[in-house]
């Protein structure tokens, strides 16, 4: 009796090919679309993970939400906040290219190789990933901190050189620049009352490493700032804000460029929560005090791919 030969896949297909697959275009071209890949979650993370207890980083890690290996809050970005009482010291070394902290409260030192940083609070610290870092608090501090080793982890890579040096934004200097620009008369023509982080390193994106982008704004008393999206992830802390300040987040507008049924995050000091990449999300200010808030993306890594497409309603 003649018989269909079947060849044995595991003997007969040499060993270069057996990972090899092959798809239809349109049932792999999309594959957010398709459930394939997850969606960033909006999540939110409260002050009180970090207000008292012992020294130590809190990683806020959607890792399993994103069905990646953690801590990560998004595809390549992990947030942090740091707890560090006084007389006390952490040493980090992330597997990262870029790092931003924010002094929530507090004072103290950094080391990094033969670079010392002396910070205290409302600073800014952007520092390479070389070299491990020695954090220590001269009183109780806290701090919100962001670096990109998610980012080299999936792309299976260590950092190799660094691209700048450990640099301080002063808290005196970023507020003065800050109040510049919310005392500009065009001030209220534009889309926020902000100033943005660089680094002279990175003359082409304008921003604070050549992966991370940071910015510090203010969102005026009795004010909206439109909807408006970008396909970078946003890591946003408030610093501080009256009660009535707000976000609404969502995937589409609708015919008035109003975005249709938001998810709505309330702001609290010490908050922070995620803005998912090209979702439309817009901020409310309905006190009569000014709010202080850093959004932390990976733009400059968006920027530099000419794929960041940052859209207003």
């Amino acid at each position: 009796m003649h018989s269909e030969f079947k060849p044995n896949l595991t003997h007969d297909v040499p060993s270069e090919q057996m990972d090899a697959e092959y798809f239809e275009y349109s049932k792999a071209a999309n594959p957010i679309s398709a459930n394939l890949i997850t969606r960033i979650p909006y999540h939110s993370f409260p002050a009180s993970l970090y207000d008292s207890g012992p020294s130590r980083v809190v990683a806020l890690d959607l890792s399993e939400a994103l069905g990646c290996e953690g801590p990560a809050t998004g595809p390549g970005l992990c947030a942090n906040f740091i707890r560090l009482n006084a007389g006390e010291a952490l040493e980090l070394h992330p597997n990262a290219t870029s790092q931003v902290f924010y002094v929530i409260a507090g004072e103290g030192n950094l080391v990094q190789g033969e670079h010392e940083i002396a910070w205290s609070t409302g600073c800014f610290i952007a520092l390479p990933g070389l070299l491990q870092a020695r954090l220590s608090a001269s009183q109780d501090a806290r701090l919100y901190y962001v670096h990109d080793e998610p980012l080299l982890r999936y792309l299976g890579v260590t950092r190799s050189t660094d691209r700048f040096v450990p640099t301080l934004y002063p808290a005196a200097l970023a507020n003065l620049k800050l109040r510049e620009a919310a005392d500009d008369p065009r001030a209220q023509d534009r889309s926020r009352i902000s100033i943005l982080l660089g680094n002279r390193n990175f003359p082409q994106t304008r921003t604070v490493t050549h992966v991370l982008w940071a910015m510090y704004g203010i969102l005026p008393a009795g004010s909206i700032q439109k909807p408006h999206r970008h396909q970078s992830i946003a890591l946003d802390f408030i610093i501080d804000c009256p009660t009535g300040c707000y976000s609404l987040v969502g995937t589409e507008l609708d015919a008035d460029g109003q975005i249709r049924n938001p998810v709505r995050v309330d702001w609290s000091p010490g908050l922070a929560f995620v803005t998912p990449p090209g979702y439309w999300h817009a901020h409310f200010n309905e006190s009569d005090t000014e709010a202080f808030l850093i959004p932390i993306q990976d733009a400059g890594l968006q920027t530099y791919l000419r794929a960041l497409d940052i859209r207003f309603s």
